[in-house]
């Protein structure tokens, strides 16, 4: 294994008061998950806004101290380096953040921002640093003799190109790519997608795909990871978890997923979640998805659910995984006989007003 994260958590305190401070509540951001990426394989992890996808990630890089749990890469454990220890690290481990407006400097030439990281790490010197640069232009697709201008004149999926050149200029083998493709255009995003393939194909990289788009990722990973409130609640290779989800959650999120095939659209049921997103700051008891779920029992509500493996290294944290399969359809029938009831009597509704 590459990396190997065991009991991750990363909690934030919530302090109130100005002079003197007390801290009045903790968001659990991340709340205790483990898992593994194979050296060349790309993980998803999808989920809501708001679950801690970012955050892991973040944690994983030692961008946040994690409060707890262990970050082994390449049996290096990560959350107790320091200094010079850790600035070595950072050669092997890059991130591709989310918006590629505000992660580049805009006082900088894009030149500059490439060559930064490769003149920290002295990697290269004096003539060599700009030849660098100009492979790393080509490398991510634009041209070399863009390297003198700023980003505000790079469209979004350019900047996102520099981006991806810049965590690569140190030569990683782990990169985190941070929702790299969420604020691009759709075909801007297959681009960028492809563009992230074909090096990892040529450069032999491992990533971790975070995003909530999960045709995106379908498309791009091995395996997928799906977070829910701080929680890992599934995880598989990616066709398995597409056809056989066990998790109500996932099930939901994949019931939300467009197919480009009107007839299929309109016989597909969804599966429609009640309620909103509980607070980090005060996760409900037992299973934090019981609020929402379906198909909850009482043990939902009083007992954690543990991450285990229900064969062939398919995961899942819920305690009716063997039964989701036959209960979610019923449930998504039953939703969209609901609704339709309910939309027929407010025509009728309105029949009789007019």
């Amino acid at each position: 294994m590459l990396l190997d994260v065991s009991d991750l958590e990363m909690h934030f305190p919530v302090t109130k008061g100005i002079i003197f401070q007390r801290q009045v509540g903790t968001v659990k951001a991340v709340d205790g998950i483990s898992f593994s990426i194979k050296r060349g394989e790309t993980l998803g992890l999808v989920g809501e806004s708001g679950c801690g996808k970012s955050t892991t990630g973040r944690a994983l890089l030692q961008l946040y101290r994690p409060t707890k749990g262990k970050v082994l890469f390449e049996g290096t454990e990560l959350t107790t380096l320091k200094g010079d220890d850790l600035r070595k690290m950072r050669r092997r481990v890059q991130m591709i953040f989310q918006d590629p407006y505000a992660s580049l400097n805009p006082r900088m030439t894009v030149g500059d921002i490439i060559a930064e990281p490769i003149r920290v790490h002295k990697l290269r010197e004096g003539k060599a640093v700009p030849e660098r640069v100009q492979e790393l232009l080509g490398l991510v697709g634009l041209n070399p003799a863009f390297a003198n201008r700023y980003p505000h004149e790079f469209s979004g999926g350019q900047r996102q190109r520099i981006g991806i050149a810049r965590a690569l200029a140190v030569e990683p083998s782990f990169v985190v790519c941070d929702e790299p493709v969420s604020a691009l255009d759709v075909s801007i995003q297959a681009q960028v997608v492809n563009l992230l393939e074909e090096l990892q194909d040529k450069l032999g990289l491992t990533y971790l795909f975070i995003a909530h788009d999960l045709s995106v990722v379908k498309h791009i990973s091995d395996r997928v990871a799906v977070m829910y409130l701080g929680k890992m609640v599934e995880l598989a290779e990616g066709p398995k978890l597409y056809t056989m989800p066990l998790h109500p959650y996932t099930q939901a999120l994949l019931s939300a997923v467009p197919i480009p095939d009107p007839k299929i659209e309109q016989q597909r049921r969804r599966i429609i979640l009640e309620g909103d997103v509980p607070s980090p700051l005060n996760p409900p008891s037992g299973c934090h998805f019981h609020t929402r779920c379906p198909v909850a029992i009482q043990k939902c509500k009083e007992e954690e659910p543990p991450f285990i493996d229900y064969g062939d290294g398919h995961y899942a944290a819920c305690w009716r995984a063997r039964e989701t399969g036959d209960l979610m359809p019923a449930i998504a029938r039953q939703q969209a006989d609901d609704l339709a009831a309910r939309l027929a009597a407010e025509v009728q509704k309105l029949k009789a007003e007019a």
